[in-house]
């Protein structure tokens, strides 16, 4: 169970919250869509559920436990942010690997996991290559796999077939909702498509004037 209560944010230097006492809760295992306006907030609530942003008050349980205050690296968050933040010119097994770097050493079971979650996500061949010269599906195929590398519970998505064309982001959508039932993720898939969340939702929700509402 994934609970958030009362969370609320101001930008700074605004004189109105953007986030107003937000509170949800999601199931294990079940696949969230998340609609709202733009410049309404849903970026801004994704990086405060992994811990990127800060809010003024609040907080954040995952399995029964509070995780409001802790870093982005204990939480057990995969975030897949719209832009991906992957770096263009390191090759994509160091992409991947990436997400177990930065909690230390990488060691044996880690680079089998690469390699497991590469065949998983139909990326293997593409494990030496720079990420520059990958398609869309491609990046976002290598995205999944380094948020996967962190072991999550709760995968976070910020518009992830947006920049898709119309064949890729059926073919990704459906990757998506397979790859969170097999490996039992509760998923929060945020989009502006009406299509993508009759498709994908198990669970609806949206964010109006800051707060938001189950559907």
């Amino acid at each position: 169970m994934i609970a958030v209560k009362s969370i609320s944010w101001t930008p700074p230097g605004a004189a109105d919250a953007v986030l107003r006492e937000v509170t949800f809760s999601l199931p294990e295992g079940a696949y969230a869509v998340m609609m709202g306006r733009t410049g309404g907030g849903k970026t801004s609530l994704l990086e405060i559920l992994c811990g990127l942003r800060r809010a003024d008050a609040g907080q954040i349980w995952m399995g029964g436990v509070e995780v409001t205050e802790r870093e982005p690296r204990h939480r057990q968050v995969g975030y897949l942010p719209q832009d991906l933040a992957l770096f263009p010119e390191m090759k994509v097994r160091r992409q991947v690997e990436f997400a177990r770097r930065v909690r230390g050493a990488l060691d044996d079971e880690a680079r089998a996991e690469v390699e497991r979650l590469a065949g998983e996500l139909g990326i293997s061949a593409l494990l030496e290559r720079r990420v520059d010269g990958l398609s869309g599906g491609e990046r976002q195929r290598v995205a999944l796999a380094r948020a996967l590398m962190a072991r999550p519970q709760l995968l976070l998505l910020d518009e992830p077939l947006s920049a898709l064309d119309e064949s890729t982001r059926q073919e990704v959508g459906e990757l998506l909702r397979r790859v969170g039932k097999a490996h039992g993720l509760t998923v929060l898939h945020v989009t502006h498509s009406r299509a993508e969340a009759d498709s994908l939702a198990e669970v609806r929700l949206r964010l109006e004037a800051g707060r938001v509402v189950v559907e």
